[in-house]
């Protein structure tokens, strides 16, 4: 097997975690066969789809490959009739969940420094294609994006696209400093769900009584 037909299938395979988890996502509320459909393929594709649009890659990987969509699709139509077993297998979605995380950090990171995107900007663009797809899925299905609550997802992609970066500035842009990069988002996106890490929120202070008074009626 070769190097790319191996980066393929394992892109492939990270679209297909990220759209069987939109598709649970669509499941839960009740969506319809269509409705499920969509919410999988945006949330697999979506991150990927927005980070060819920023460095002017048109048409972008999602719709120039009809394998990516159809991946996509056939994942999550595939949810929608086994939803009952697959929800037995969260643990090891979870798992997926966060290989899928590195290897799309790596990868649009990667793509945004050879579309020569400057480090900051494709720190950026690195985190948005891993974390894009989700965001979609959130806003589509009714809830906060999971990205900006509590737990250390985003942060995770962030520091993965740092290291990138890092790494290819100082030339040590082979396949095993980049499996490094990706083995550094897993190990914290999963260490953080094993000792429920999450990020400070405000404390929100009950408002002091006594204060001045309003305008009489």
């Amino acid at each position: 097997m070769t190097t790319s037909t191996a980066l393929l299938l394992a892109d492939l395979a990270g679209v297909a975690v990220f759209a069987a988890s939109g598709a649970s996502a669509a499941v839960a509320k009740r969506l319809d066969l269509f409705g499920v459909v969509f919410v999988g393929f945006v949330a697999a594709l979506g991150g990927g789809i927005v980070r060819d649009l920023v460095i002017d890659e048109v048409p972008p990987l999602a719709f120039a490959d009809w394998r990516y969509a159809a991946t996509a699709a056939v994942t999550a139509g595939a949810i929608f009739w086994l939803h009952p077993q697959f929800a037995r297998l969260r643990t090891t979605v979870l798992v997926l969940d966060a290989a899928g995380l590195g290897l799309f950090t790596v990868a649009g990171t990667l793509k945004a420094l050879d579309a020569q995107v400057p480090p900051v900007g494709a720190c950026l663009i690195g985190m948005i294609t891993a974390i894009g797809g989700g965001l979609c899925r959130d806003l589509l299905t009714g809830e906060i994006p999971v990205v900006l609550r509590r737990e250390i997802y985003a942060v995770a992609a962030l520091a993965g696209s740092i290291v990138v970066v890092l790494l290819d500035g100082l030339g040590y842009a082979g396949p095993i400093p980049l499996v490094a990069a990706v083995l550094l988002v897993f190990g914290v996106r999963l260490v953080a769900l094993r000792r429920r890490w999450s990020a400070p929120v405000a404390t929100l202070r009950p408002p002091r009584t006594g204060g001045i008074a309003g305008p009489p009626d």
